[in-house]
């Protein structure tokens, strides 16, 4: 099967899926499992939460949240890659309130109207068109019950020009150009307009990486 998105990076596949998890630590220079478990704890997770996991990959993100959890509480992942939803098979098999399955979170998702607490979008959505962006903030509000928090863990807002060497020669050589456009959008605005109230936000890796939290306001 083709990419549904020629441009975008965020579709992996093949060997790059295999060793995503070690990529990107290497890419991060280390920091990233770190920084991960900080960005899971700022959740502030509840322990019968119904989460939501768009773009799930390995199940890490998964597995961490899972801590935080008692059986009344459940993880969901959405995932199109098959050899990280092995992985993540592989990871969470053994917690019975850790699911994941094959749907695009570019599309409908395949849920009813304000079924989840939390929703984490972990490193996807800078790469997409700004449309579909938008498309899945408000596919996002309707599975998300009244007051339910959306977390986007991504990149900052930040200028190009003026970040470290290191962050430009990685975002060249590996980002994609939908990237280069997220980076220059004003979320908070564009997250009022889909019906959640003003983000706040935790910032990471030099502040190019942040986790923005905003609750469904209606």
């Amino acid at each position: 099967m083709g990419k549904y998105y020629v441009d975008s990076k965020v579709e992996v596949r093949g060997l790059l899926a295999r060793y995503y998890d070690l990529l990107l630590d290497l890419m991060t220079l280390g920091t990233y499992r770190r920084f991960l478990k900080e960005a899971i704890s700022y959740m502030s997770i509840g322990s019968r939460d119904r989460i939501l996991d768009l773009g799930c990959g390995t199940g890490k993100n998964a597995r961490l949240m899972r801590n935080y959890l008692s059986n009344e509480g459940s993880i969901m992942g959405l995932d199109i890659s098959e050899v990280m939803i092995k992985q993540f098979i592989g990871k969470c098999n053994i917690f019975p309130n850790v699911k994941i399955m094959f749907a695009r979170a570019d599309k409908a998702l395949p849920f009813n109207d304000e079924v989840f607490d939390k929703i984490l979008i972990s490193f996807l959505m800078h790469g997409f068109p700004q449309d579909i962006r938008e498309h899945m903030l408000g596919e996002a509000h309707r599975v998300l019950k009244h007051k339910g928090q959306l977390f986007i863990f991504d990149y900052n807002e930040f200028i190009f020009e003026n970040a470290p060497v290191y962050i430009r020669i990685f975002f060249r050589a590996l980002e994609c150009p939908y990237a280069f456009d997220f980076i220059k959008r004003d979320w908070e605005t564009i997250l009022f307009s889909k019906h959640f109230d003003s983000p706040e936000k935790k910032l990471f890796f030099n502040n190019c990486v942040r986790v923005l939290k905003a609750r469904k306001i209606n």
